[in-house]
């Protein structure tokens, strides 16, 4: 009764995961190169990521705040350079 079980996980909860790592790959390079067409698509990545939870909930709620520093960051540096925005 008090033994360890290990449980199968979902295939969602991998797919959690990889949306989530994917979220901050892409917000990264959304900084230096057109922020809002690549880190708004990114931010719903991670959202999604966030709402499917798992085992890679951290991971996701990681997603969410590096999205939204991301964008933060983008849309300022992309003001202060004078680069586009879209």
């Amino acid at each position: 009764m008090g033994a360890y079980e290990p449980t199968r996980s979902r295939p969602s909860e991998w797919v959690a995961g990889y949306l989530a790592s994917i979220a901050i790959f892409i917000s990264l390079i959304g900084i230096a190169w057109h922020p809002l067409r690549l880190i708004l698509p990114a931010i719903l990545l991670a959202l999604l990521a966030s709402a499917m939870g798992g085992p890679h909930q951290r991971l996701a709620f990681a997603a969410v705040l590096v999205t939204a520093a991301s964008f933060f960051f983008g849309l300022m540096f992309a003001v202060l350079t004078e680069h586009p925005l879209w």
